[in-house]
Protein backbone atom coordinates (compact mmCIF):
# COMPACT_ATOMS: atom_id res chain seq x y z
CA UNK A 1 0.00 0.00 0.00
CA UNK A 2 1.40 3.37 -1.03
CA UNK A 3 1.43 5.65 2.18
CA UNK A 4 2.32 9.19 -0.44
CA UNK A 5 -0.18 11.15 0.00
CA UNK A 6 -1.81 14.07 -2.37
CA UNK A 7 -2.44 17.01 -1.66
CA UNK A 8 -3.42 20.14 -3.82
CA UNK A 9 -3.05 23.74 -3.71
CA UNK A 10 -6.25 26.09 -3.36
CA UNK A 11 -7.12 26.15 -7.22
CA UNK A 12 -7.31 22.71 -7.50
CA UNK A 13 -8.90 22.14 -3.98
CA UNK A 14 -11.62 23.89 -5.62
CA UNK A 15 -11.83 22.06 -9.08
CA UNK A 16 -11.92 18.68 -7.32
CA UNK A 17 -15.11 19.95 -5.22
CA UNK A 18 -16.67 20.85 -7.96
CA UNK A 19 -15.71 17.60 -9.67
CA UNK A 20 -17.91 15.56 -6.42
CA UNK A 21 -17.94 11.90 -6.90
CA UNK A 22 -18.35 10.64 -10.08
CA UNK A 23 -17.94 6.93 -11.67
CA UNK A 24 -15.70 8.34 -14.45
CA UNK A 25 -13.69 11.81 -14.97
CA UNK A 26 -11.35 13.56 -17.32
CA UNK A 27 -8.96 16.19 -17.38
CA UNK A 28 -8.81 17.41 -21.10
CA UNK A 29 -5.06 18.91 -20.48
CA UNK A 30 -4.13 17.09 -17.79
CA UNK A 31 -0.40 18.48 -17.08
CA UNK A 32 1.12 17.06 -14.08
CA UNK A 33 -1.61 14.68 -13.07
CA UNK A 34 -1.98 16.28 -9.95
CA UNK A 35 -6.05 16.64 -9.46
CA UNK A 36 -6.42 13.59 -11.47
CA UNK A 37 -4.13 11.46 -9.44
CA UNK A 38 -5.98 12.97 -5.62
CA UNK A 39 -9.44 11.89 -7.11
CA UNK A 40 -8.27 8.56 -7.76
CA UNK A 41 -6.03 8.27 -4.25
CA UNK A 42 -9.48 9.78 -2.34
CA UNK A 43 -11.89 8.00 -4.00
CA UNK A 44 -14.05 10.59 -5.00
CA UNK A 45 -14.33 9.14 -8.93
CA UNK A 46 -13.78 5.77 -9.80
CA UNK A 47 -12.23 5.97 -12.76
CA UNK A 48 -10.23 8.56 -14.68
CA UNK A 49 -8.72 9.77 -18.22
CA UNK A 50 -6.26 12.02 -18.59
CA UNK A 51 -5.23 13.27 -21.53
CA UNK A 52 -2.78 15.77 -23.03
CA UNK A 53 -1.96 17.19 -26.43
CA UNK A 54 2.05 16.97 -24.55
CA UNK A 55 3.29 13.17 -24.45
CA UNK A 56 5.99 14.28 -22.10
CA UNK A 57 3.54 15.80 -19.82
CA UNK A 58 1.61 12.95 -20.06
CA UNK A 59 4.56 10.59 -19.02
CA UNK A 60 4.16 12.75 -16.02
CA UNK A 61 1.02 12.11 -15.49
CA UNK A 62 1.16 8.33 -15.86
CA UNK A 63 4.17 8.22 -13.39
CA UNK A 64 2.99 10.09 -10.68
CA UNK A 65 -0.35 7.75 -10.76
CA UNK A 66 2.07 4.71 -11.09
CA UNK A 67 3.56 5.57 -7.86
CA UNK A 68 0.67 5.94 -6.26
CA UNK A 69 -0.62 2.35 -7.39
CA UNK A 70 -3.95 3.68 -9.57
CA UNK A 71 -2.69 2.69 -12.42
CA UNK A 72 -5.22 0.37 -13.21
CA UNK A 73 -7.98 2.97 -13.09
CA UNK A 74 -6.50 5.14 -15.41
CA UNK A 75 -6.54 5.70 -18.91
CA UNK A 76 -3.72 8.12 -20.88
CA UNK A 77 -4.61 9.48 -24.17
CA UNK A 78 -2.42 11.79 -26.50
CA UNK A 79 -4.42 14.22 -28.13
CA UNK A 80 -6.04 18.01 -28.61
CA UNK A 81 -9.21 18.54 -26.69
CA UNK A 82 -12.31 16.24 -26.19
CA UNK A 83 -11.40 14.47 -29.61
CA UNK A 84 -9.29 12.15 -27.46
CA UNK A 85 -11.72 11.16 -24.71
CA UNK A 86 -13.65 8.23 -26.63
CA UNK A 87 -16.44 7.07 -23.98
CA UNK A 88 -18.30 10.34 -23.11
CA UNK A 89 -17.37 10.76 -18.74
CA UNK A 90 -19.40 11.51 -16.34
CA UNK A 91 -17.65 14.74 -15.79
CA UNK A 92 -14.72 16.78 -17.61
CA UNK A 93 -12.26 19.24 -16.03
CA UNK A 94 -10.58 21.69 -18.44
CA UNK A 95 -8.04 24.13 -16.72
CA UNK A 96 -5.49 26.55 -16.24
CA UNK A 97 -5.58 27.86 -19.93
CA UNK A 98 -7.01 30.76 -21.29
CA UNK A 99 -10.60 31.25 -21.71
CA UNK A 100 -10.71 31.51 -25.78
CA UNK A 101 -8.45 28.51 -25.56
CA UNK A 102 -11.49 26.15 -23.45
CA UNK A 103 -14.10 28.23 -25.40
CA UNK A 104 -12.60 26.18 -28.53
CA UNK A 105 -12.17 22.97 -26.87
CA UNK A 106 -15.48 23.07 -25.72
CA UNK A 107 -17.20 24.22 -29.25
CA UNK A 108 -15.05 22.01 -30.50
CA UNK A 109 -15.53 18.97 -28.73
CA UNK A 110 -19.27 19.38 -27.91
CA UNK A 111 -20.66 16.22 -30.05
CA UNK A 112 -17.39 14.40 -27.89
CA UNK A 113 -18.22 15.90 -24.54
CA UNK A 114 -22.17 14.78 -24.87
CA UNK A 115 -23.72 14.84 -21.29
CA UNK A 116 -21.10 15.54 -19.20
CA UNK A 117 -20.97 17.97 -16.56
CA UNK A 118 -17.65 20.13 -17.29
CA UNK A 119 -15.54 22.01 -14.81
CA UNK A 120 -13.48 24.94 -16.11
CA UNK A 121 -10.62 27.51 -14.62
CA UNK A 122 -9.94 29.71 -17.46
CA UNK A 123 -7.27 32.36 -16.10
CA UNK A 124 -8.22 34.56 -18.76
CA UNK A 125 -11.11 35.06 -20.89
CA UNK A 126 -13.84 34.19 -18.64
CA UNK A 127 -16.69 36.37 -20.36
CA UNK A 128 -15.70 34.47 -23.75
CA UNK A 129 -16.14 31.66 -22.36
CA UNK A 130 -19.57 31.63 -20.60
CA UNK A 131 -20.58 33.15 -23.71
CA UNK A 132 -19.48 30.06 -25.40
CA UNK A 133 -20.92 27.47 -22.94
CA UNK A 134 -24.15 29.69 -23.28
CA UNK A 135 -23.78 29.03 -27.48
CA UNK A 136 -23.15 25.85 -27.10
CA UNK A 137 -26.47 24.55 -24.46
CA UNK A 138 -25.09 24.85 -21.26
CA UNK A 139 -26.44 26.25 -18.18
CA UNK A 140 -23.66 27.72 -15.50
CA UNK A 141 -24.97 25.77 -12.31
CA UNK A 142 -22.12 26.67 -9.84
CA UNK A 143 -19.13 29.09 -9.78
CA UNK A 144 -16.42 29.65 -7.37
CA UNK A 145 -13.43 31.94 -6.61
CA UNK A 146 -9.90 30.46 -5.19
CA UNK A 147 -8.04 32.53 -3.89
CA UNK A 148 -4.38 31.42 -4.20
CA UNK A 149 -1.55 34.01 -3.20
CA UNK A 150 -2.09 37.30 -4.93
CA UNK A 151 -3.95 35.38 -7.39
CA UNK A 152 -8.11 34.96 -7.73
CA UNK A 153 -9.29 31.85 -10.08
CA UNK A 154 -12.71 31.40 -11.78
CA UNK A 155 -14.23 28.01 -11.65
CA UNK A 156 -17.24 27.49 -13.38
CA UNK A 157 -19.29 24.45 -13.73
CA UNK A 158 -21.65 24.22 -16.22
CA UNK A 159 -23.96 20.98 -17.80
CA UNK A 160 -26.16 20.80 -20.68
CA UNK A 161 -29.29 22.59 -21.07
CA UNK A 162 -30.45 26.45 -21.91
CA UNK A 163 -28.75 28.76 -19.81
CA UNK A 164 -29.70 33.00 -21.04
CA UNK A 165 -26.93 35.29 -19.69
CA UNK A 166 -27.04 39.42 -19.52
CA UNK A 167 -23.62 40.99 -19.92
CA UNK A 168 -23.28 42.03 -16.68
CA UNK A 169 -23.55 37.35 -15.84
CA UNK A 170 -21.35 37.02 -18.58
CA UNK A 171 -19.02 39.38 -17.29
CA UNK A 172 -18.99 38.48 -13.69
CA UNK A 173 -21.49 35.14 -13.67
CA UNK A 174 -24.44 34.45 -13.04
CA UNK A 175 -23.99 32.16 -9.81
CA UNK A 176 -21.05 34.77 -8.39
CA UNK A 177 -23.63 37.64 -9.12
CA UNK A 178 -26.67 35.95 -7.08
CA UNK A 179 -24.55 34.32 -4.22
CA UNK A 180 -21.75 37.31 -3.88
CA UNK A 181 -19.52 35.06 -1.80
CA UNK A 182 -16.58 36.79 0.37
CA UNK A 183 -13.77 36.32 -2.37
CA UNK A 184 -15.99 38.41 -4.96
CA UNK A 185 -15.44 41.54 -3.58
CA UNK A 186 -10.98 41.34 -4.12
CA UNK A 187 -11.95 39.94 -7.49
CA UNK A 188 -13.98 42.41 -7.91
CA UNK A 189 -11.38 45.24 -7.33
CA UNK A 190 -9.17 43.06 -9.22
CA UNK A 191 -10.86 43.01 -12.08
CA UNK A 192 -11.76 47.05 -12.08
CA UNK A 193 -7.94 48.02 -12.05
CA UNK A 194 -7.19 45.37 -15.46
CA UNK A 195 -10.09 47.42 -16.97
CA UNK A 196 -9.39 50.89 -15.68
CA UNK A 197 -5.68 50.19 -17.16
CA UNK A 198 -7.36 48.75 -20.73
CA UNK A 199 -9.31 52.03 -20.69
CA UNK A 200 -6.26 54.70 -20.30
CA UNK A 201 -5.15 52.69 -22.79
CA UNK A 202 -7.88 52.86 -24.96
CA UNK A 203 -7.81 56.30 -24.39
CA UNK A 204 -4.32 56.86 -25.24
CA UNK A 205 -4.81 55.37 -28.81
CA UNK A 206 -8.18 57.19 -29.47
CA UNK A 207 -10.11 53.87 -30.30
CA UNK A 208 -13.90 55.80 -29.48
CA UNK A 209 -15.43 51.92 -29.46
CA UNK A 210 -12.79 50.65 -27.18
CA UNK A 211 -13.26 53.65 -24.99
CA UNK A 212 -16.69 52.80 -24.70
CA UNK A 213 -16.29 49.29 -23.96
CA UNK A 214 -13.88 49.77 -21.20
CA UNK A 215 -15.84 52.85 -19.96
CA UNK A 216 -19.04 50.22 -19.39
CA UNK A 217 -16.60 47.60 -18.04
CA UNK A 218 -15.23 49.93 -15.22
CA UNK A 219 -18.95 50.99 -14.74
CA UNK A 220 -19.94 47.31 -14.01
CA UNK A 221 -17.32 46.59 -11.60
CA UNK A 222 -17.80 49.74 -9.97
CA UNK A 223 -21.44 48.53 -9.65
CA UNK A 224 -20.66 44.68 -8.55
CA UNK A 225 -18.35 46.65 -5.75
CA UNK A 226 -21.68 48.77 -4.77
CA UNK A 227 -23.10 46.17 -3.95
CA UNK A 228 -20.96 44.09 -1.88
Amino acid sequence: MNDRHITLDPRLSVIAELVGECESYADIGCDHGRLGAFLLQTGRVKRARLTDVSADSLKKARRLIGLLGLIDRADFRVGDGASALGDVPEVAVIAGMGGALIARLVREGRESLGDARLVLQPNVAAYELRRTLMECGYRIDDERIAPDGRRNYVIIAAKPGEGRYTDAELTVGPVLLKEKPPALAPYARFQLRVAEKALAGARSGGDIEEIVRHEKTCSLWRGVLECL
